[in-house]
């Protein structure tokens, strides 16, 4: 066996295969650079209720350029666990739609089953279903208009010939 360390906090090497909830405290309170890409890593190798409170603490310490960094790590968490934490729901509805959390929520949405979603997440649920069904009702039309346009163009163009 080798004496070389698993992870390399300079480089970033092998943060995503994190697995160590004391390496990444440790890391916090040494001010590591690349402590997202290790959340990210705890969040893919251990379950929700280990890395909620390290996602939490990303959060509140994170600068703008490293803000999306948790919320990735919780949608990571939604679409290999199927669960969150009470904490991560809050997060994410204090970041809302829109910014950072969008894709994380979305994550939620899809993976996490209805019946365990807090009340704002079914109501987003529902909303989010409801405008992706309408847009893509409007998208069809839209297109269905635009052929038909080309198509009578083309009549008309052979008419005059």
């Amino acid at each position: 066996m080798t004496d070389e360390p698993r992870w390399n906090w300079e480089s970033g090497e092998g943060l995503l295969r994190m697995d160590d909830p004391a390496e990444v405290d440790a890391a916090f309170e040494r001010g590591e650079r690349s402590l997202g890409a290790a959340v990210i890593g705890l969040a893919r190798n251990c379950p929700p209720e280990v890395v909620s409170p390290r996602i939490i603490r990303l959060i509140e310490v994170s600068d703008p350029l490293g803000r999306d960094f948790p919320f990735t790590a919780i949608g990571h968490l939604a679409r290999l666990d199927g669960r969150l934490t009470p904490e991560l729901y809050a997060a994410l509805r204090a970041e809302g739609t829109g910014g950072y959390a969008d894709n994380a929520i979305r994550d939620t949405l899809g993976y996490v089953p209805f019946r365990d979603l807090p009340a704002w997440f079914k109501w987003r649920w529902l909303v989010t279903t409801v405008h992706d069904k309408l847009e893509g009702w409007w998208l069809r039309s839209v297109d269905a208009v635009e052929d038909a346009w080309k198509a009578l163009r083309r009549g008309r163009g052979r008419s005059r010939s």
